[in-house]
C-alpha cells in the first residue's frame, strides 16, 4: 500500500510570459514569498511561490486554459480581513453556495485559475 503523508507542492499553469503578473498576485496580494527555483529548472521559465504550509508553482504552457473548476484550497488564517484586503485590490471575490458549515470563498489569479480560501477554523475540512 501507498501511503500519502502531505502535498509538497501544487502547480498551476498560466500564459508563457505571465512571471510578473504571477509576482504580483502571488507575493503583493496573497502575501506568498517567491522563492528561487533550482538552477536545473529555472530556464523553464514560471515561478515558486511559499507561504506558511503551502507552496505554489506557476508554470507557463503553450496551450494554456485555466483551471476553472480544479483548484488548490489555501488555509487563510482570518478570512474575513483577507476578504477586505482583497476587495481592496479589486479581487473578484465568488461566494460559496455548497451550504457547508465552513467560512470559504474562491478568488481567480490573474490568468483565470480558481483559488480556494478556507478560514483557518475550518481547515481540514475534507478530512472530517
Amino acid at each position: 500500500m501507498i501511503e500519502v503523508v502531505g502535498i509538497d507542492h501544487i502547480q498551476l499553469s498560466m500564459p508563457s510570459g505571465g512571471e510578473d503578473e504571477a509576482r504580483s498576485f502571488y507575493v503583493e496580494i496573497l502575501g506568498l514569498q517567491e522563492v528561487a527555483k533550482p538552477p536545473q529548472l529555472a530556464g523553464r521559465g514560471g515561478c515558486w511561490f511559499v507561504g506558511g504550509d503551502a507552496a505554489i508553482h506557476v508554470a507557463p504552457e503553450p496551450d494554456f486554459r485555466p483551471l476553472t473548476k480544479a483548484h488548490p484550497a489555501l488555509v487563510i488564517r482570518d478570512l474575513a480581513r483577507a476578504r477586505e484586503k482583497l476587495a481592496a485590490a479589486g479581487v473578484a471575490i465568488e461566494e460559496d453556495d455548497a451550504g457547508l458549515p465552513v467560512s470559504r470563498c474562491y478568488i481567480r489569479d490573474p490568468f483565470g485559475n480558481r483559488i480556494e480560501l478556507d478560514d483557518e477554523r475550518d481547515a481540514g475540512f475534507s478530512a472530517r
